[in-house]
């Protein structure tokens, strides 16, 4: 089924977005967006099974990833412009509205989409990543100092060539290892003065849901694009916080699915379990079902069946009055 997957690049706002792309039977269009570090090779598992079942099924490189473009600056990486992107994907098809599946920084992407322009979206499916309330009085960076302190990797990655450096010292292979099959929080937190790559131990047997060859493909791709522009997405959190100011609140209507493994990091740890059972959750997303999976954060590669009859049965329930 590789084989049927089609490559091509996209001219969207003001970038270049590489997408892979398979066929339907005309079916609706179906975005697959990946988190970090990954690459639209994420969705491999996914994207021949929603085909295969009649829908046209997209998974682009986000910008700052893999073949796409990838601005310098982190003041480009801010979800108004990743979700000018997709919009951009979606007038490319000529359709008016499609489904957005998305995982980790993808699923950040999918849920605010669906936020901005809930009248391109016919349902969301969000992995790993719930839709969180936007905190009026903090910012991102500033609570997770608070809770977790300077050595938290989404702190490590704030300054601009710090950890583009650190990283540069392992082989692109190596850091694929450490961040993919990462799977405990208190691992991203780093001992003082220790930088977080360094710190992340480099597992000495992979897991049975990835194989050595299927990780270089990640690597591979990361030694031609780098790091700096998914750090950039780290590096714009403040600045998101502050131009979302205006959705202060905010409701996702569209109808959603979320979907999230119970080994996941922080899934105990950090309230996760709680908040996405509790009612914060169900009333900032009211139209939403939750799954629970036993796996971890990649659980579209962990558990690629469970995931993929998940996506598919929800695509189903939500065209049938399209």
């Amino acid at each position: 089924m590789e084989g049927e997957i089609q490559h091509k690049w996209v001219k969207t706002n003001g970038v270049k977005i590489h997408i892979a792309e398979q066929q339907g039977t005309g079916g609706p269009l179906v975005l697959l967006l990946h988190g970090f570090p990954e690459i639209w090779y994420s969705w491999r598992h996914q994207i021949p099974f929603l085909a295969n079942h009649g829908y046209h099924v997209v998974a682009p490189d986000l910008r700052g990833y893999g073949d796409s473009d990838s601005p310098i600056s982190p003041s480009s990486y801010t979800m108004l412009h990743i979700v000018a992107d997709l919009l951009g994907l979606l007038d490319y098809f000529g359709e008016p509205t499609a489904f957005v599946v998305g995982i980790d920084w993808g699923a950040a992407a999918a849920w605010h989409l669906s936020l901005f322009r809930p009248d391109r979206v016919k349902g969301v499916v969000c992995l790993s990543v719930p839709y969180f309330p936007r905190d009026p009085n903090t910012k991102p960076t500033d609570s997770f100092r608070r809770s977790f302190g300077e050595d938290f990797y989404a702190c490590q990655f704030q300054e601009p060539g710090r950890a583009e450096t650190a990283f540069a010292r392992y082989d692109y292979l190596t850091v694929m290892k450490k961040y993919l099959l990462v799977g405990r929080i208190d691992n991203l937190v780093a001992p003082e003065g220790m930088e977080m790559i360094d710190y992340l131990p480099t597992p000495s047997m992979l897991p049975p849901w990835i194989t050595e060859e299927e990780l270089q493909v990640y690597a591979d791709k990361f030694q031609e694009s780098g790091f700096t522009g998914p750090f950039n997405y780290y590096r714009a959190m403040d600045l998101n916080w502050e131009l979302l100011a205006p959705w202060q609140g905010a409701k996702i209507t569209v109808p959603a699915k979320f979907i999230i493994g119970k080994k996941d990091i922080g899934f105990e740890t950090l309230g996760t379990r709680e908040y996405i059972e509790g009612s914060i959750f169900r009333a900032l997303v009211p139209d939403i079902k939750v799954v629970i999976l036993d796996g971890h954060h990649f659980i579209q590669l962990e558990k690629p069946q469970e995931v993929s009859n998940e996506i598919l049965s929800f695509l189903q329930d939500n065209s049938s009055d399209q």
